[in-house]
């Protein structure tokens, strides 16, 4: 399993509302190659199966972001993550 703590980290420092980044770019900030099935839009996006723990989810969540790969298959949006949906998540978790 990859360390998505400098994801995280990369995430927490953005003061973007909204940003596309490659998968390149996603592997560089990581420095490891993602697994094949970050290929698929289900591994990135965070609302679906929220009950499932996966750490490139989790990574995006604590880094204030919720993910979403993007129809070229080859990179992904991230949305900062509004208080609601953050409230919805933890209310989840209950």
């Amino acid at each position: 399993m990859k360390d998505y703590d400098a994801l995280r980290d990369y995430l927490k420092q953005q003061t973007l509302a909204e940003f596309v980044l490659t998968f390149e770019e996603i592997e560089d900030i990581i420095e490891a190659s993602l697994p094949r099935a970050a290929q698929r839009a289900s591994w990135w996006e965070t609302l679906r199966s929220p009950q499932e723990k996966m750490p490139q989810r989790e990574a995006c969540l604590a880094g204030g972001y919720l993910a979403m790969r993007l129809a070229d298959g080859k990179s992904v949006r991230f949305k900062r993550v509004t208080a609601q949906q953050r409230r919805g998540r933890e209310a989840d978790e209950l």
